[in-house]
Order: C-alpha cells, then sequence, then structure tokens
C-alpha cells in the first residue's frame, strides 16, 4: 500500500510538508495545494517557492495544476520540467464555486468532451517535446457535478488517455466534503479504470482504513487529508506503530510555529495559518472547547501561546476523531 498526503489549499505548503516529514513516517507521495496558471504570468512568487526544489528536500513531491486551457498549463509544466519534476497533477476535484463557475476543478468534469480535447492537446504537445514525454500526468478527480452516474463517461475520457494515475474522491461536488464517500462508485472504478487508482477521502482513523482496506485489498493507494492534518501520527497508527503523544504533537506544534515565523510578516499572518491547524488539531482536545476558543480569537503570540501551553497541560489526545 502506498500512501499519498493531500493537497489541501492554505494548508499542506512546503512549510507544513517539511515539518511533517521531519518529525513523521514518510509518505510516498507529496501533493502540493494548487497552481492555477496563468498566460500571463505563468506561477506566482507563492507558488514558485512552494515548488523550489530547496524547498522540498528529500520529498517525492508532486505539483498539483488547476487548468482548463492546455496553453497556460502546459507553459508551467514546462518550468516544472525544468525545476526536475517528473509527475503533474491534474485538478478536478475542488468543489469551490468560485472555482467552478470558471469551469476548473471540478467544474470541468461538466464537460467531458472539452475535457477529453484538453487531454488530446496536452500529450499531443508532451509528446512532441522530447523534454516533456517521460513526464507522467495523474488526475485527482471526484464523481462528476451533481450525480455519480456522471462518473462513467468521464472515466471513458480518463481511459482514452495516457494518465499515470487517478487519485479518487467518490463524492459528488455538490457534496463538497458532506454526505459519505460513494464506495458503490468507487468499486466500479477498480473494475473499470485503465489506469491504477488511488482512493481519497474520510480516512480519520486507524479503523477507518482498516474498514475501507478490508472492503477494497486491492486498492493500491490511499491519500490521507483532513485526517493526517487532525493525527499526524495516522499513518504511523496505520502501520501499527507507535500512535501519537502530546509530546510528539508539542514537537509538530512548535515546528510549525517557528516555520510560520520564519516565512509569514506578522503575528496576524501566523495566527491565522495555525488557526487553520487548530480546526483539525483541535479535534484530538473534545474538552478543551474554552481554550479552544481562545486560539480562535487571539490576535497576539501571547494569548496564544497561552491558550495552546493550557491545552497542553491539562488534556490528554482524543485519537477517535471525525468530521
Amino acid at each position: 500500500m502506498k500512501f499519498y498526503l493531500a493537497p489541501m489549499e492554505g494548508l499542506t505548503g512546503y512549510v507544513y510538508r517539511n515539518a511533517y516529514h521531519a518529525l513523521f513516517p514518510a509518505m510516498d507521495k507529496y501533493f502540493t495545494p494548487f497552481i492555477s496558471p496563468s498566460q500571463k504570468r505563468g506561477m506566482r512568487t507563492r507558488e514558485k517557492k512552494d515548488v523550489a526544489p530547496e524547498n522540498n528536500l528529500g520529498m517525492y513531491t508532486v505539483p498539483q495544476l488547476m487548468a482548463n486551457r492546455s496553453e497556460p498549463f502546459l507553459e508551467v509544466v514546462r518550468i516544472l520540467h525544468g525545476l526536475g519534476y517528473q509527475e503533474i497533477n491534474l485538478n478536478l476535484g475542488c468543489p469551490s464555486p468560485t472555482v467552478v463557475t470558471k469551469g476548473k476543478g471540478a467544474g470541468f468534469l461538466d464537460e467531458p468532451r472539452l475535457l477529453d480535447r484538453f487531454f488530446n492537446e496536452v500529450f499531443k504537445h508532451m509528446e512532441g517535446e522530447p523534454a516533456l514525454r517521460d513526464i507522467r500526468l495523474s488526475v485527482k478527480s471526484r464523481l462528476g457535478i451533481s450525480f455519480s452516474d456522471e462518473f462513467p463517461d468521464i472515466l471513458k475520457v480518463f481511459n482514452a488517455h495516457p494518465l499515470s494515475e487517478i487519485i479518487l474522491h467518490p463524492r459528488v461536488q455538490e457534496d463538497f466534503y458532506n454526505n459519505r464517500p460513494d464506495l458503490c462508485a468507487f468499486a466500479y472504478a477498480l473494475v473499470n479504470s485503465e489506469h491504477p487508482i488511488c482512493y481519497n477521502g474520510n480516512l480519520f482513523s486507524k479503523n477507518d482504513y482498516q474498514k475501507f482496506i478490508k472492503e477494497f485489498p486491492d486498492t493500491p493507494a490511499v491519500m490521507l487529508g483532513r485526517g493526517i492534518l487532525a493525527n499526524p501520527a495516522l499513518l504511523m497508527d496505520i502501520q501499527n506503530k507507535q500512535g501519537l503523544t502530546l509530546s510528539m504533537l508539542k514537537e509538530y506544534h512548535n515546528l510549525l510555529y517557528k516555520g510560520y515565523q520564519g516565512e509569514m510578516n506578522g503575528e496576524r499572518d501566523v495566527l491565522f495559518k495555525m488557526k487553520e491547524l487548530w480546526f483539525y488539531i483541535g479535534a484530538l482536545f473534545p474538552d478543551a472547547n474554552k481554550e479552544l476558543k481562545k486560539i480562535k480569537k487571539s490576535n497576539h503570540y501571547m494569548e496564544y501561546e497561552a491558550a495552546v501551553n493550557s491545552i497542553f497541560s491539562q488534556y490528554e489526545i482524543y485519537t477517535d476523531i471525525t468530521f
């Protein structure tokens, strides 16, 4: 079984990836939050920094791109190839309405004909450019927009092209992260896909993983997202190693806190990042509502640190979590 770190916008940038990689079992692949190619600028400064080789040492990192036009997509692929990347992932799963209305992310799934044309253009250019021939293109996809029965037509498009892998989050766009993943649709994908399938969705605990793998023992890979953000030792649990301890969590927190302070300007920006993290790791402390509210309301390091220290000194960790 291979394990991948999910790309989560604003959360799993290189500071996070490096902190995780330094303290916990290595993922087989680390996917970056999506890069949105632009005809005029290629990549933003922030995006360039996130994929800079020096910020991804020792990790198999896969840049994720969000696009629905081949020209800007290929321009960024060329830049990434120049940085040494050999695999690129196309985001076909983001459910955000601001993304979907532009026909990107999960919105691209609403137009299988246009998606097919996109792949035709991309692979034609990649085959025609010797430097790009060895680049692998994978996709991270949902089942469709409104209904799971949209997926067979989408899978036909995937099967028609030489993709390296399909990472499937078996929800439709309109589900966002509600309802349960459609495991019947995932079973259909395993049987009918011409490409390797990775599962993504609602694996929050060792028990979740064991139930899933019992039903789908032939799944070659799983992607961990919200579960690993909440419990960074989740992969250790799955691999029957030592579970998360308070000392591990403190070290992880402090490494991230220091990393964001070195990367960002001002208390406000750093605390915003840490509050995003606590949205997830707060689930480890179900009885710490008072302190978690103080973290959420904190505007200065002193307030934030006092609330965090109070949690770490008073509460035990509870890892049987869900969202």
